[in-house]
């Protein structure tokens, strides 16, 4: 998953879009309501977030392309999608139903395993959920001051329209999920995606730091952010607590296995928690670039890569990493471990896919 690009994107697209009024306004509309074009080509352009369900693999990107294969990745279908705006994450928890989630806010559902989309929200409705619901909140609690300010910031979202980006998605099962993007933007389903809710109240993240990632980690979900953010959900209140690191820089993602977790980000930074994120140690990665995407194989190994490229492989629980050998170096923005032991990688030349070992 190429972060920092989700970012800048988010950033200019706000921009473009407070200083241009109705002129970007109807563009902004238009991506929302035009169906994803298709082309031969979908498969060689930027795609940004890669996953396997069941033997299909499922890669999404910009301008709606979602391009999904039967056969390994030998060769590839486009998916019917409804709209154009740029994808960013896809997540399947069950074998047919999965969410894909991008730039203008948009949120799709998938119930056959990728070939088609639904949409289930956008940017011109989220002002108007995030309005609603802390309406309700801070009329019931006048004298909370974050409802309040949450509030505020709902009423300028749903007046000047701003477009929010979700920058990733997770869900527990086919019914129960989350969304996480820019400025702490964070929103809970219990339906299917069917209705939103907005959690933004439940997250120590008063700054209102872009969150990046979300992920279920052994038995642990997690969030990561900017400015060394890493949150934890805590089962019990539902709310995503913070838990320091030694870091304050961005992180990107997380990746691990029962026993084990890895946040990961800026200039090559990785840390290492086994004690559910209670502690955390730095790992060395000998890369003085940014890690943007990361798999687990069906052998437990881990592996890291760079947005130059690099394919970093620990065979012990991510406590050393190795440099694989591979050139040329391409951009990468997302990738994942196959059940046919490959490594899928997207990024700007398409896919890609590497052999991994069968076995440890």
């Amino acid at each position: 998953m190429q972060f920092p690009q989700r970012i800048a994107f988010s950033a200019l697209s706000l921009a473009l879009l407070l200083h241009q009024g109705s002129s970007f306004a109807g563009e902004f509309a238009q991506i929302l309501d035009t169906p994803a074009v298709h082309s031969a080509l979908a498969i060689n352009n930027q795609l940004v977030d890669v996953t396997q369900v069941g033997k299909r693999l499922i890669a999404v990107g910009q301008r709606g392309h979602i391009v999904y294969s039967d056969d390994l990745g030998i060769t590839w279908q486009q998916a019917n999608v409804p709209l154009s705006a740029d994808l960013l994450a896809v997540y399947f928890p069950t074998a047919t139903d999965g969410w894909a989630v991008g730039h203008s806010g948009v949120v799709l559902h998938s119930s056959d395993a990728g070939a088609t989309w639904s949409k289930q929200l956008d940017g011109r409705q989220i002002g108007q959920v995030l309005l609603d619901h802390y309406t309700k909140l801070s009329a019931a609690q006048p004298d909370n001051q974050q409802l309040l300010t949450l509030l505020d910031d709902a009423k300028r979202m749903q007046d000047e329209g701003e477009d929010s980006s979700f920058l990733d998605v997770w869900f527990a099962d086919d019914k129960v999920g989350y969304i996480v993007g820019t400025f702490n933007l964070i929103l809970r389903t219990e339906d299917g995606g069917n209705n939103w809710t907005p959690i933004l109240e439940n997250t120590d993240n008063p700054q209102g730091f872009h969150l990046n990632a979300i992920n279920k980690v052994g038995d642990e979900v997690f969030a990561v952010g900017e400015q060394g953010l890493v949150l934890k959900l805590d089962q019990t209140s539902q709310r995503f607590i913070a838990v320091p690191t030694a870091y304050s820089g961005t992180f990107f993602g997380m990746t691990g296995k029962p026993g084990v977790v890895l946040v990961y980000g800026l200039r090559g930074n990785v840390y290492r928690s086994v004690d559910a994120g209670v502690s955390w140690t730095k790992v060395e990665t000998g890369l003085p670039v940014s890690i943007v995407a990361a798999s687990v194989d069906s052998a437990g190994s881990i592996y890291l890569l760079s947005q130059a490229g690099h394919v970093l492989v620990s065979t012990d629980d991510g406590v050393t990493f190795t440099l694989r050998p591979q050139e040329p170096l391409a951009s990468v923005a997302g990738a994942t471990a196959t059940t046919d032991n490959q490594l899928v990688v997207v990024g700007n030349r398409g896919v890609r896919q590497f052999p991994v070992p069968a076995s440890r």
